[in-house]
């Protein structure tokens, strides 16, 4: 994957892509072997349970709305402006457990096979499938707290 030089516009993604990953909504906006960023919209309710990215770092910038943060066991919280950053091997969750919409910026680097994954994902319903196929492309899930 090599990236060309341009413009993704606002609103518009990588060849028209918007997936639907449980509940959230994710459009690509650059997508390389260096690196992969993609604009989110979490719906009040939803979230990414804790995980670990082993070989990429993780950032997320937020744009509006506040998330819920768990970062290797602590929690936190992240609104309009802050930038989240996620090294590789940290353990992390994402939640919005406000009244309204989060959007935000999410980029990895580097990119590997995220991107594979995400469009194997896109409206799949079943949690237990996403944890499997996650795994598969190195994003690990942790057991949910006994």
């Amino acid at each position: 994957m090599t990236m060309t030089a341009g413009v993704t516009k606002a609103g518009e993604s990588v060849d028209d892509v918007v997936w639907n990953i449980l509940g959230q909504t994710y459009k690509p906006l650059q997508v390389s072997e260096a690196s992969f960023a993609f604009d989110t919209l979490f719906p009040p309710g939803t979230f990414v349970p804790p995980h670990v990215h082993p070989n990429q770092d993780e950032f997320i910038r937020v744009l509006e709305g506040e998330f819920d943060l768990w970062l290797d066991g602590a929690e936190s919280k992240a609104a309009g402006g802050d930038l989240i950053r996620l090294p590789r091997g940290g353990a992390h969750g994402i939640f919005n457990k406000s009244n309204g919409p989060v959007r935000a910026l999410f980029w990895v680097a580097p990119a590997l096979t995220l991107y594979t994954l995400f469009t194997q994902i896109d409206r799949v319903t079943d949690p237990a499938e996403v944890v499997r196929l996650a795994a598969l492309h190195d994003v690990n899930f942790l057991p949910p707290p006994a």
